[in-house]
């Protein structure tokens, strides 16, 4: 009897390893793994409607895939720029938006579905100017939201004689010429702090 129990323990255990041998043939193998593919890209487009492209102004034009086109360039003082295939184009008063779509406009006669970014590398067109009892009177770039108070400082500070409590920022619009008052002393000591204006291009300090 001991030999017939010991013979059917041994069927039974060869019969357990050859169905697990069997299961792990027909299991399924893992997915093979494949590096990761992302699907093409355009480049990102930048739409501007509020800014303004001026005379000076440093642009970093890219055509997709054309980096023979592709180049940062100024705008001439006529207010244009020139560009391989695309020739004269005026970008002067214009947002980088329209300037995309008129070089995209130009180049489709050389290239299918012409896809163009532009964006303003350097602002060089929006200026202010302070003029009187400064140290460095003269125009500067507006940047970084500048205000009177920062107007004064790039100018250098005031002269001896400068009158703080009377400087005024002359504006221009299509309702005409405003004057707004500064009081330097007020502003300093941190009272009326609206009058701190932020400056707007073609705005005039006058420090009497």
């Amino acid at each position: 009897m001991a030999h017939e129990n010991i013979s059917r323990t041994a069927v039974l255990l060869l019969s357990v390893l050859l169905a697990g041998a069997a299961g792990a043939q027909t299991s399924p193998p893992p997915p093979a793994t494949s590096p990761a593919t992302s699907p093409a890209t355009s480049p990102d487009k930048p739409h501007d409607d509020s800014f303004v492209i001026g005379n000076d102004d440093v642009l970093a034009i890219n055509v997709w895939k054309e980096p023979d086109i592709s180049r940062s360039i100024p705008v001439r003082s006529d207010g244009k720029i020139s560009l391989p295939l695309a020739g004269e184009v005026q970008a002067a008063g214009l947002t980088p938006l329209k300037l995309e779509q008129d070089i995209a406009e130009k180049l489709k006669n050389y290239i299918s579905e012409p896809e163009v970014t532009v964006m303003v590398q350097q602002v060089n067109s929006q200026k202010f100017n302070i003029l009187g009892q400064v140290t460095k009177p003269g125009s500067y770039v507006i940047a970084n939201s500048t205000t009177v108070l920062d107007a004064i400082a790039l100018a250098g500070g005031f002269r001896d004689f400068a009158k703080k409590k009377s400087i005024y920022v002359l504006r221009h619009s299509t309702s005409g010429e405003s004057r707004l008052a500064f009081n330097y002393k007020e502003v300093s000591e941190g009272k009326n702090m609206a009058q701190n204006v932020r400056l707007q291009p073609g705005d005039t300090i006058i420090v009497p």
